[in-house]
């Protein structure tokens, strides 16, 4: 078991005192997040448990009210970071926006430059099993006292400001970087982008993985609104990476870039990557000059986020990153170990074969239907639950009728009730039972299986989240 050993806060404070411009545009601060779990208790001032407690009662929190958790402007994160000695401004960032893959993107930097040497902050949500999966430092959870200690010490700065959930503990990651002395974060955005909470940084690089319909009601009911949304991480002067482009969002980027004098990197034009098949349980890709790489994510959709991640990689680079062939090789192909990634084409048993996936909107959906096409099986057997804000007829209509499903919920308020997703599966020729846990489900899918069958589990991030938590696999 590794320890983190962390010197007196105020000379941790001292370190790393590099300055980054405050942007003033205005933010938003919202995040999906899955259902409390209690964890151990612990903790001479109270215990991890009621800290976490403490934050999904007394703040907003998406997954519990929805949309009124959904707080536009840019007044709470100032006030938050003035109170805390602007803690984002004491290391080098880099903003990871997108509507599918940001995640990975994010976790596939994280990994490149920890093993190029330097000491990584990694801000990502939701979180699917522990709320500490959220903040990282070189792949390490943030330790537990901390926690415990950021909230008992501020509350009073909780109770006036009224922050959000995703405020609170963005500013908690923020300040954690800080108090860890980290070279370079990497700050994923909550949702959408130029209202995000996190839209306060000044990052070195910003990246934007893709723009497909999710979330509709906060960004616009078009991929051109969607797009000038994530857009609004560009920042003046800073390079910006897209991983990929539609007709419709093109024009959006050149635009905004122009203003901000902003270099614009398309990474589908910059970089080409080839699919060379899998072994031993990695994805095995090589790009334009035949350089080959061995990927630690397996699904077919990671082709794309593979080339904006190698396109960022040369941008960061060109910025001073001393960044190796060989740490990039690594860290592409040990992303999992080291930065603790779950979810994403997430092997959990090998027979009969249970795969995961986070994929919960339609263009996320729409890749796993592809990977499962290109899978070997006697029998798919599909684990699914929604959540009641999605897309979910667009959904069931891509979803193959030849499988066996078992519709569930998550345990939280915004899950669409299995019955519901049962009775509208009908429409679609999809045929299968409805069980009230996610638990239920999986233990029915495996139980019915022979060896050679197909077991996915997926739809939402708290399905798959409370399957990695509360089922055993073999």
């Amino acid at each position: 078991m590794q320890v983190l050993i962390f010197l007196n806060f105020d000379m941790q404070k001292e370190k790393n005192k590099k300055k980054n411009k405050e942007t003033n545009k205005e933010i938003n601060t919202n995040s999906d997040s899955p259902q409390f779990i209690p964890p151990p208790a612990g903790g001479a001032r109270g215990s991890y448990s009621l800290a976490l407690q403490y934050l999904y009662d007394r703040l907003p929190v998406f997954h519990q009210i929805g949309g009124a958790a959904y707080k536009p402007g840019l007044d709470n994160s100032i006030q938050l970071m003035n109170a805390l000695d602007n803690p984002q401004q004491k290391y080098r960032t880099i903003h990871v926006a997108g509507t599918n893959g940001k995640g990975s993107v994010s976790h596939l930097l994280a990994s490149v430059l920890q093993q190029a040497g330097y000491r990584v902050g990694l801000y990502t949500s939701p979180h699917l099993v522990d709320f500490g999966e959220r903040i990282r430092v070189d792949g390490q959870m943030i330790e537990q006292q901390y926690v415990i200690d950021f909230v008992d010490q501020h509350k009073e700065m909780f109770n006036d400001i009224e922050p959000s959930f995703f405020e609170a503990t963005m500013a908690m990651a923020f300040d954690y970087f800080a108090y860890c002395a980290v070279d370079v974060a990497i700050i994923e955005v909550g949702l959408g982008g130029r209202l995000d909470s996190t839209n306060i940084i000044q990052p070195e690089l910003s990246v934007i993985t893709n723009i497909s319909f999710d979330h509709v009601g906060f960004l616009g009911n078009t991929l051109g609104k969607i797009a000038y949304e994530k857009a609004g991480i560009i920042k003046p002067n800073t390079p910006v990476v897209i991983g990929e482009v539609l007709p419709e969002t093109r024009t959006v980027f050149e635009t905004k870039a122009k203003e901000e004098i902003a270099p614009l990197i398309f990474a589908e034009k910059r970089m080409q990557i080839k699919f060379n098949g899998y072994s031993e349980g990695k994805m095995l890709v090589e790009n334009a000059d035949n350089v080959q790489y061995k990927i630690g994510l397996c699904g077919l959709y990671q082709l794309k986020n593979v080339a904006t991640t190698l396109t960022a990689i040369e941008q960061l680079r060109s910025l001073n990153f001393e960044i190796s062939d060989e740490a990039i090789q690594i860290g592409v192909e040990q992303v999992t170990e080291i930065t603790g990634l779950q979810g994403r084409w997430q092997q959990l048993q090998p027979s009969p074969l249970v795969i995961c996936d986070t994929g919960h909107n339609v263009a996320g959906i729409q890749f796993v239907v592809e990977q499962l096409q290109s899978q070997q099986y006697k029998t798919l057997r599909i684990v699914i639950g929604m959540v009641n804000d999605k897309d979910v007829t667009a959904v069931l209509a891509l979803l193959p009728t030849e499988a066996v499903y078992y519709f569930t919920q998550a345990n939280i308020a915004r899950a669409l009730p299995a019955e519901a997703l049962l009775q509208q599966s009908q429409s679609f020729g999809l045929v299968g039972q409805a069980f009230p846990t996610v638990k239920e489900a999986v233990n029915a899918a495996i139980k019915d299986s022979q060896l050679d069958d197909f077991v996915f589990i997926g739809g939402s991030n708290f399905v798959v989240g409370e399957a990695l938590g509360n089922c055993s696999f073999e």
